[in-house]
């Protein structure tokens, strides 16, 4: 929805949520994932307020079940990114 399939920000919802969406497949965020693991994902879901993306969802009309991260959600999380921008473009 935010950063497409391409997971170049080009998604539904990726000019409305601030800051915009970036782009994942850039150099520079693929250096921060490999030198920074999980920080970049633990600091993307929390930034700024613990509510951005979630909020973001809400606020364009798409409903969430009510859940709380666990680690090993942060943990699969990383690692799908991590081997979807390895792959990418």
């Amino acid at each position: 929805m935010c950063h497409g399939t391409d997971l170049k920000g080009t998604g539904p919802l990726a000019l409305k949520s601030n800051p915009p969406t970036p782009d994942l497949t850039t150099p520079g965020f693929k250096k921060r994932l490999h030198d920074y693991p999980g920080v970049i994902v633990s600091s993307v879901i929390l930034r700024p307020n613990g509510d951005l993306i979630p909020r973001t969802l809400r606020e364009n009309g798409v409903k969430l079940p009510a859940f709380a991260w666990t680690v090993q959600d942060f943990r699969d999380l990383n690692e799908y990114l991590t081997g979807k921008i390895a792959r990418a473009k």
